[in-house]
């Protein structure tokens, strides 16, 4: 194994991988320009679920094997109890929280995926337009969606996640060098190189297999009489997460390359959220926009070697799953170091 390692990123993916090895006890350092919640991983809506990447025989088994480490970060239970609300007590220290997803369907039969089976998932069949179904004590506007499942899945309040992995990887020995920018990989000094700059690896890694997937959000105060995540990926795109102190309205899903929130976008988004939600249009506390690393030919995470014998691991292209497969890829890399 490689006596310092250096990696390129410091959203979630880089984070992830850091906290990994300097629990190992290696010497790590973390290159970024940003950091944590200043990265597309802070606009994230960062609930559990499988979206926008490839390939998913690769894609599911990352899930899965980071969703166990984050039922372990909320608090080891895997499902609530019928009787308490959807969202649970998040572990504060964590930010990671257990919490109801109900994904809709506007266009017929929604599929419930193969994996879901295995996480207690069950079938939700909307036949009224409010719809105070199990453990949730406020209602929903149902009436544009045809059909839908929900499931209990890891949250991570990216406010507090991000942060607390910061401070998990600086306590285990780790640094962080924040304002840095590589023009070259052959830049980066370190025995092995571990490349997690989402977005930034099309130029660094001269990848054109990625794409940006804009997404775009709305952070708001977090409705009272809603306690669990809506989302439905129909055209429009929308999800409601609420979090510990706010709320999550999105969103959208383009190729662009606009960092730039766009107003009349907000209005639509908080409009159909608000719908959804049946709640008077809220107060817009921030807006967000992130750039999703969706990489055409799917996720890379591949061994290559630099010049003078230096290994690179890549990992990025994880488009709208960077929470989700954050942990199985670290992982995946770290096996890929030792191999």
């Amino acid at each position: 194994m490689a006596k310092s390692i250096a990696i390129i990123g410091a959203g979630v993916s880089g984070l992830t991988c850091g906290v990994l090895f300097a629990e190992r006890r290696f010497s790590v350092k973390i290159f970024a320009d940003q950091i944590g919640t200043e990265t597309t991983s802070g606009a994230a809506g960062a609930l559990w679920f499988p979206y926008d990447a490839e390939p998913a025989d690769k894609v599911i088994p990352w899930a899965l094997a980071t969703y166990k480490v984050l039922v372990d970060l909320a608090g080891g239970r895997e499902e609530a109890p019928a009787n308490l609300v959807c969202l649970k007590h998040s572990r504060l220290e964590t930010g990671v929280s257990m919490i109801e997803l109900r994904q809709y369907s506007r266009s017929g039969e929604i599929e419930i995926p193969h994996w879901a089976r295995s996480l207690s998932s069950f079938v939700m069949l909307p036949a009224r337009r409010s719809d105070g179904g199990r453990g949730n004590e406020g209602s929903l506007d149902i009436s544009a969606f045809k059909s839908g499942f929900s499931l209990w899945v890891p949250l991570m309040d990216t406010t507090i996640y991000l942060d607390y992995l910061i401070d998990r990887f600086q306590k285990a020995g780790g640094e962080i060098r924040r304002g840095v920018r590589f023009e070259s990989l052959e830049e980066v000094e370190g025995d092995l190189v571990i490349n997690c700059a989402g977005i930034g690896a099309r130029n660094l890694a001269s990848d054109s297999d990625l794409e940006p997937h804009r997404g775009q959000v709305a952070i708001v105060a977090r409705p009272a009489k809603v306690n669990c995540a809506i989302v439905c990926d129909d055209a429009p795109l929308m999800y409601v997460i609420p979090r510990t102190n706010d709320c999550v309205f999105g969103g959208t899903n383009e190729v662009s390359d606009n960092w730039d929130p766009d107003p009349q976008m907000t209005r639509a988004i908080v409009a159909e959220c608000s719908r959804v939600v049946e709640i008077g249009s809220p107060a817009v506390l921030r807006e967000r926009v992130g750039l999703r690393p969706f990489r055409k030919s799917g996720v890379r995470l591949e061994k290559e070697k630099l010049h003078g014998r230096r290994t690179m691991i890549h990992n990025y292209g994880h488009g709208g799953s960077g929470f989700t497969l954050s942990w199985g890829c670290a992982e995946n890399v770290f096996e890929l170091a030792n191999g």
